[in-house]
């Protein structure tokens, strides 16, 4: 009996010492990075801050509500800049770890997977950042009322800033889960297509969460999305249609 407890427990702390070693390596990934960053702390923040400062009325600015904020705000933006660059080694090491209980063919779809989803992930913050966000702070600047100086928390500007940058990065996966559904099964891709309008309501609804109360910012999220679940739903029936030549041709090599 201590024998068998022996040998099960083994593979259990081989898989959990294997895990550590991966998390510890994106972890020092991350350092790495960071400290290569930390010198260029400021001038990220400047940066990232450009959309707001841009459309502030003149004779306004950001302002540092608390006496710590100068440091630790651009702290934590070139933090999440560390984490945002290192995604796809993070990526990289989570599949390390899964990728030996992984089947040959579930092996051929993974990395494709990943590198979309970095791209996908990227191209949304990049979109946020380009698109949404100069037609979204001109907006809210506009809307101020006559005798209110606009002077944003430096805090309060990143926290939104980040949140807007995760919204629209996992906003732009929507191509990745929608082929995930389809390829194991959940859904097929007729039944998503025959649903199109009820995914176009709940794009714009999504948008309508996501963003500021002005019908610009939420058709720059809605749309996408809508366009994002098109292009997973080409992608999908795609490697339907591949899926069922092969096994087309399979069963009349066997007929044969």
């Amino acid at each position: 009996m201590t024998d068998v407890n022996s040998d099960t427990e083994q593979p259990l702390i081989s898989h959990l010492i294997e895990l550590r070693s991966c998390a510890l390596r994106a972890v020092i990934c991350v350092f790495v990075i960071l400290l290569i960053l930390l010198p260029f702390s400021n001038q990220i923040y400047g940066y990232i801050a450009t959309p707001l400062i841009a459309e502030l009325p003149e004779g306004s600015h950001m302002i540092a509500t608390e006496v710590a904020s100068p440091f630790f705000a651009p702290f934590k933006l070139t933090l999440f800049c560390a984490i945002f660059i290192t995604i796809p080694y993070i990526l990289y090491q989570a599949w390390s770890f899964i990728s030996p209980g992984l089947y040959a063919n579930e092996k051929k779809f993974t990395v494709p997977l990943l590198i979309s989803s970095s791209l996908l992930f990227y191209i949304g913050v990049a979109f946020a950042y380009y698109i949404v966000f100069p037609v979204l702070f001109s907006f809210l600047t506009a809307t101020a009322p006559e005798g209110v100086q606009i002077m944003t928390d430096i805090n309060h500007y990143l926290n939104f800033i980040i949140k807007l940058f995760f919204a629209f990065g996992v906003s732009f996966e929507i191509p990745v889960a929608t082929f995930l559904l389809t390829r194991t099964g959940f859904v097929s891709v007729d039944k998503l297509a025959a649903n199109r309008p009820y995914i176009i309501v709940l794009a714009f609804f999504i948008g309508m969460l996501l963003t500021p109360p002005d019908v610009i910012s939420q058709i720059l999220l809605a749309v996408p999305i809508w366009l994002l679940f098109e292009s997973g739903l080409i992608v999908s029936r795609y490697y339907e249609d591949k899926k069922n030549m092969s096994d087309t041709t399979n069963e009349k090599a066997q007929g044969d």
